[in-house]
């Protein structure tokens, strides 16, 4: 894992978290949260019929664990102030129960604020399956404390 300060970020560098397999219990532990029994994440047979063989885990449930992934190839040195959002997120190969993803952050700018102690940094998080088959893919904004004396 790479412990990063404002002054060590640069564009363009990229990091790889750890590899995580989904299993039946975080499917329906999602489930159960969210409190989405859709048809293709809950019924096998209707999953069988209608979509990709089989039940596909939640895309919201990709989109969290992107966000959790990133820590393991990234952590901010820098106080994490507040996340600004998620931008051009996309969906792009259905998930399952059984398959082994990991993410990749690629760092594509960051700015002072105009108060002049925060920065924000925007990084490309890329959620892929062992095999390279690209899952998810978006931005997101991150609210850090910038450290004293940093600078552009």
């Amino acid at each position: 894992m790479s412990r990063l300060s404002f002054t060590e970020f640069a564009t363009g560098q990229r990091f790889t978290s750890h590899r995580r397999t989904l299993t039946e219990t975080d499917h329906q532990l999602f489930m159960m949260l969210v409190g989405d029994w859709s048809p293709i994440h809950a019924d096998a047979e209707f999953a069988r019929l209608h979509g990709q063989g089989k039940r596909i885990v939640h895309g919201g449930l990709g989109i969290a664990l992107t966000l959790g992934l990133q820590t393991s190839a990234l952590d901010f040195a820098d106080p994490l102030l507040g996340a600004l959002g998620l931008t051009d997120w996309t969906f792009k190969v259905p998930l399952f129960i059984d398959d082994t993803v990991y993410v990749e952050v690629e760092i594509l700018d960051k700015r002072i604020t105009s108060s002049g102690n925060k920065y924000i940094l925007r990084r490309k998080l890329r959620l892929l399956k062992t095999d390279g088959a690209l899952c998810q893919e978006g931005i997101a904004s991150a609210l850090l404390a910038l450290p004293a004396g940093a600078s552009q």
